[in-house]
């Protein structure tokens, strides 16, 4: 069998807002000195992910994307294809990111996104980073899609939500972020509601099978209680994917990581 490439990668989940969990986990990851060598991501996890790689901290990220109410994030747009513009992510990147190539990052990052044109998960780890990564944030329907190199990209949760694909077989211990449980939803009603909702069902429908790929997958299923479209509970995803992520990290399993 080959030698593993990386100790720790890291996989984050899309989930839109709820995405601010992700960080909450990598604060706790840090601060039990567990740093992922490689990280993966869809969607928020994309966001998320290409910041910390590109060398903020957790709570720098929290503090930048956190700074604006949800008409920052996101506004009307006209309903060619689709409903809301995603400006306000596109200007903190470009205000925020140094690197302007994967190459360029501090960690080395996946980023996944769906080729419409073709029907199939595509990921991103070399060239342009800001192209894949609003591409990959680009919920259908909501979002209009990114065009690369004459192809039409969407959110990278549609074909895969939780990308562990291209890092499974170079790592030596996986952690996942999963921050879109789906549970029961009284009203379904709503142009913009039936939308996210559907999203979500189709986002969650192959986390059972890819939980089995990781030594550590957290996932608190009070997420469920969140909408994706709300960046202004920030403050209390951060705290959940925290603390969530503190109850699971007992002193073996942060032994056994650190001893590799």
């Amino acid at each position: 069998m080959p030698e593993k490439q990386y100790n720790i990668g890291l996989v984050l989940s899309g989930g839109g807002a709820r995405g601010f969990a992700h960080l909450g986990l990598m604060q706790a990851l840090n601060e039990c000195g567990i740093y992922p060598d490689i990280l993966s991501g869809t969607s928020a996890g994309a966001l998320a992910g290409v910041l910390y790689s590109d060398g903020y901290t957790p709570k720098e990220i929290l503090h930048l994307m956190k700074s604006g109410s949800r008409l920052d994030f996101m506004r009307p747009a006209m309903p060619r294809e689709g409903l809301l513009q995603i400006g306000g992510i596109i200007k903190i990147l470009k205000s925020t990111l140094r690197a302007k190539t994967f190459e360029e990052l501090k960690i080395p990052l996946y980023v996944a996104a769906t080729d419409l044109n073709n029907g199939k998960a595509e990921y991103f780890s070399t060239g342009n980073l800001l192209d894949p990564v609003i591409a990959s944030a680009s919920i259908p329907v909501l979002f209009q899609p990114v065009m690369i190199n004459d192809i039409y990209y969407v959110d990278g949760g549609v074909l895969d939500n939780l990308p562990v694909k291209p890092i499974e077989n170079k790592c030596r211990t996986l952690i996942g972020s999963f921050v879109n449980p789906v549970g029961f939803m009284e009203k379904c009603s709503g142009l913009i509601n039936i939308a996210e909702r559907t999203f979500m069902l189709s986002m969650s429908k192959e986390i059972n099978e890819k939980a089995k790929k990781f030594n550590l997958l957290i996932s608190p299923p009070e997420l469920r209680n969140f909408k994706i479209l709300d960046p202004e509970k920030a403050e209390d995803l951060f705290e959940l994917g925290y603390n969530a992520t503190m109850e699971k990290l007992d002193a073996a399993f942060v032994k056994s990581i650190l001893s590799l």
